[in-house]
């Protein structure tokens, strides 16, 4: 182990330029075939997720009777089903959500028995290795820890409106950020916002209150009042979605540096910081350190190099009061 040691935090000094030739990179077949027997440690307990027709995510197997950690944010369209490491594709639903960590707990919809991972509290310290893995157990990511300790990560979801009180003391929206949800929703400068999810309340705060509790990815439903030609005002309703506010912030040049993201990417307790780069439908499996141990979920693609992860420690609470809440509803 001592030797897959070194040869990882040597190749943490090289790695990053897309120009590297394939075997200068760290994920190199060599390194790939070196790491294997740490991923197979997670064979049968990984899983795809596929939502609304595509893959959104990976998930872990966390009870043997079909039980499933895996991304709440990119579950956005029916039916949710699961593809197992074998290839068998499986109807799930949702049993249980986490909101301010951005989990949900799926249940296979069938009779199955899969192997559950076991985690690890063990916090790996900084320069760490890492091993991320998929659905097949093979290695999806190799990285090293980057920051010292878990930490949280603040929540950055906005809706993308500048806001004041009109002369009436209601909320007016004064400007609309060209990337954010509610240019796309097509929420205009003038427009008064009058009720947020239902609940009523005119009131720039009273709106700016009600949008903070929403996190990125998430989407909320508008009451709005606009001016007409004739000068009355028509009520319309519109869905909005909840955007990341550096997201939305970037200039082109660093969303192509950045590459695609996670929908979700702030707002977590606590999370292991690594710099494995991983795609956004590769978050939501387990994270393993060099000697096989669970130490964690990964969570969201925040940056080029900048993945995070849930720890193990955050992770079980979680998870058992969710199983829990999965079982109660089944009696």
């Amino acid at each position: 182990m001592q030797r897959l040691n070194s040869i990882v935090l040597v190749g943490c000094l090289f790695v990053a330029p897309a120009t590297l030739m394939a075997d200068e990179r760290r994920d190199n077949a060599d390194m790939i075939r070196l790491v294997s027997p740490i991923a197979e440690k997670a064979k049968g307990s990984v899983v795809q997720v596929l939502s609304g027709g595509r893959p959104v995510a990976l998930g872990t197997v966390v009870s043997e009777d079909g039980y499933v950690l895996t991304k709440r944010s990119e579950l956005s369209g029916d039916p949710i089903r699961v593809r197992l490491h074998d290839g068998r594709l499986l109807p799930a639903r949702v049993a249980a959500v986490r909101r301010h960590n951005d989990l949900a707990m799926l249940r296979i919809d069938s009779e199955i028995t899969l192997p559950p991972v076991e985690f690890s509290t063990n916090v790996p310290p900084t320069a760490s290795f890492l091993v991320s893995v998929g659905r097949t157990a093979r290695p999806i990511g190799l990285g090293v820890v980057g920051v010292s300790k878990t930490r949280p990560v603040g929540h950055q979801g906005r809706l993308g409106v500048m806001l004041q009180d009109d002369v009436s003391g209601r909320a007016l929206v004064n400007d609309v950020f060209p990337q954010s949800g509610a240019a796309q929703a097509g929420i205009e400068p003038g427009d008064l916002i009058v009720a947020v999810n239902g609940r009523e309340g005119n009131t720039r705060k009273e709106v700016i209150d009600r949008l903070r509790g929403m996190f990125p990815g998430e989407n909320v439903s508008l009451t709005i009042l606009r001016a007409n030609e004739s000068e009355g005002l028509d009520t319309l309703e519109i869905d909005a979605r909840i955007r990341e506010l550096n997201v939305m912030r970037e200039s082109a040049s660093d969303t192509m540096v950045n590459g695609q993201r996670s929908t979700r990417l702030s707002g977590f307790d606590r999370v292991i910081q690594h710099d494995t780069v991983l795609a956004p439908d590769e978050c939501g499996g387990p994270l393993l350190d060099s000697l096989g141990r669970v130490v964690g979920i990964n969570i969201a693609r925040a940056g080029r190099v900048v993945t995070y992860a849930l720890p193990s420690e955050l992770l079980l609470p979680e998870m058992l009061s969710m199983l829990e809440e999965s079982r109660a509803s089944m009696r």
